[in-house]
């Protein structure tokens, strides 16, 4: 796979993840026993971190945010399991998640041939 559809197809999970999450708990079925902005801190607050690193095509955020992702794997996971009322919403973030996920494997794995042959470049260079 290219190395820019496969970044597409990150930031497409990545956000998609983030938006889902955003209407999820903010209008569409809002925690009744939590408050919205609560929720949403601890929910979608982490998605921000790697946002900056994942517009620009960065490798080692990619590659980090992975991790971000296996949380919001089992997070889509669980709430499949125990809310029946939420499945569909809980299905979209698992697709979203997936996209994030598939995607930046490819793309980390579409990349470290460059990044291999930059540092023989700089090793014969110096």
């Amino acid at each position: 796979m290219h190395p820019t559809s496969a970044l597409r197809i990150t930031q497409a999970g990545h956000l998609g993840t983030f938006a889902l999450l955003l209407a999820w708990y903010g209008f569409l079925s809002p925690s009744e026993r939590l408050p919205t902005a609560f929720v949403l801190l601890v929910l979608v607050g982490p998605l921000l971190l790697p946002l900056r690193g994942l517009l620009h095509g960065r490798r080692y955020t990619v590659a980090w945010s992975l991790f971000l992702a296996l949380g919001y794997f089992t997070h889509a996971m669980v709430e499949l399991y125990s809310t029946p009322s939420d499945r569909l919403l809980a299905g979209g973030e698992l697709l979203a998640v997936l996209l994030w996920f598939i995607g930046g494997i490819a793309y980390v794995r579409a990349t470290r041939q460059a990044v291999k042959d930059e540092a023989s470049r700089e090793e014969r260079g110096s």
